[in-house]
């Protein structure tokens, strides 16, 4: 990527945290927001934000755990280390080991569903919580209907049993990429060609496609099951979260977001829809950045 034109005053680096490499960018100065992105993305989704956010804050904008250039930990039978759970130890591993006890999120798609749980597993770092296009995992497959599975059918795809789904991706891997993100219809030009060879170049190293299989694979199983012992326990997110939503997209049209997220917090909620489709970092920053501008 070039930086001069795509991250202006960051700098790229890899970390290595409980054994697993992460790729990230860090720049500016201020208080701290970690950035997740989602899939089949890498952290190259925030070139639009990250370099406003920096004239005021330290941005710290990483590869999340089998995406991007990070660690991709092999399949298992138990999906374990792609539970939002392992992933979250990754992500706050890295904002420690950069010296920053407390810090907020803003996070889209997969990356939200790991910062929602980073928010139950580390109340005490997680100052505030921004997440985008996205309700509770939780939530979806406990009230999923037929748009929902016809809309999302990838979530019920993906989740296949190794290596079906990998084998099907693998055979033309730019041709998926193009029909995946095409949930509200755009061209080859949607995407900063920066940015696009980036997802690209990360979806073409050896285990990439099979992480994000068990990225979903996780989140149909084992990530359930610490969604519904989380609810059990009473544990809510306890920090300001911002929600926002796409209006061309499906999150609302399938669901009220702001009173599905007030089930899942105990602490403040707001938030709006956004003039975008899925990927609102990308085709509507100005407004993201003027949501984000009175939240952190």
């Amino acid at each position: 990527m070039n930086d001069t034109e795509f991250f202006p005053g960051f700098d790229l680096h890899t970390a290595s945290i409980g054994g697993h490499e992460v790729r990230y960018r860090i720049g500016g100065s201020g208080p701290p927001p970690l950035l997740l992105h989602g899939n089949p993305q890498t952290h190259a989704m925030w070139h639009k934000l990250a370099p406003v956010l920096a004239r005021s804050h330290r941005v710290i904008c990483a590869d999340i755990c089998g995406y991007g250039f990070s660690a991709k930990p092999p399949p298992s039978a138990s999906h374990l280390a792609y539970s939002k759970q392992e992933m979250a130890r990754d992500a706050h591993g890295l904002m420690g080991q950069l010296g920053f006890a407390r810090y907020s999120i803003i996070a889209h798609d997969r990356g939200a569903r790991l910062a929602h749980r980073m928010a139950l597993q580390y109340p005490e770092a997680v100052e505030r919580l921004c997440v985008m296009d996205i309700v509770p995992t939780l939530h979806h497959f406990e009230h999923g209907d037929m748009a929902f599975a016809m809309g999302y059918y990838h979530w019920f795809s993906l989740a296949q049993p190794h290596p079906g789904p990998e084998r099907m991706i693998e055979q033309n891997v730019e041709l998926w990429f193009d029909i995946h993100t095409s949930r509200e219809p755009k061209d080859r030009s949607f995407f900063h060609p920066l940015a696009r060879a980036d997802y690209l170049a990360a979806l073409s190293e050896p285990g990439t496609v099979t992480a994000i299989c068990e990225d979903y694979r996780a989140a149909a199983s084992l990530d359930l099951e610490h969604d519904r012992a989380s609810r059990a326990a009473g544990q809510r997110i306890t920090c300001p979260l911002l929600v926002l939503w796409g209006s061309k997209g499906r999150i609302g049209a399938w669901y009220q977001p702001l009173a599905v997220w007030r089930g899942y917090a105990s602490g403040p909620v707001l938030g709006h829809a956004v003039n975008s489709g899925h990927y609102l970092a990308e085709e509507a920053p100005e407004e993201v950045l003027a949501a984000l501008g009175g939240f952190i």
